[in-house]
Parts: structure tokens; C-alpha cells; sequence
């Protein structure tokens, strides 16, 4: 498992939806860009509020993306998260 350093965070993006609301499953989704993601673990110079399992929003474009198997995560800093999603 990944420490982020200093105030960095680590997050797990959010899936694009693989089939619909009304039950057609599609074949190639889109890959929607979403800034919105699960905090996986949180660095030791983060500020208290920021919990891991917590779902935040943060700044589109921002962070380094990284995959492992089929998940994709993000490392980020801090600053870089909008809001938290209550």
C-alpha cells in the first residue's frame, strides 16, 4: 500500500458506470471525467478533517494519476481538494 508524504493524498476515482439506470449494459462506457473520489490514505502534514474513506471533490486537472490493476488512484495535494462530500 502507498504513504503519501507530507500533505499529499492519496485517492481512488470513481468508476464510470458500466451499465444503466434501466438495466442496458453497455459495451464501451464513456470515461466520464469525474472529480469526485474516495481518500485512500492521507499524509502526515493534512489538516484533522480529512479522513480516509471520506468522498471529496477536487480541482479537475490537478494531481498525478496512477493505476493499479484496475483501479485508478491519485496522489494530490492537499490544497487541490474543493469540498467533502457529507
Amino acid at each position: 500500500m502507498l504513504k503519501p508524504l507530507h500533505d499529499y493524498v492519496i485517492l481512488k476515482k470513481e468508476q464510470a458506470e458500466k451499465q444503466t439506470a434501466s438495466g442496458i449494459i453497455l459495451t464501451n462506457p464513456k470515461e466520464q471525467a469525474s472529480n469526485q473520489a474516495t481518500v485512500v490514505a492521507v499524509g502526515p502534514k493534512c489538516d484533522d478533517h480529512l479522513k480516509e474513506g471520506m468522498t471529496v471533490i477536487f480541482k479537475e486537472y490537478s494531481g498525478t494519476k496512477f493505476k493499479d490493476e484496475e483501479t485508478e488512484y491519485m496522489i494530490l495535494e492537499e490544497e487541490d481538494i474543493l469540498a467533502i462530500v457529507e
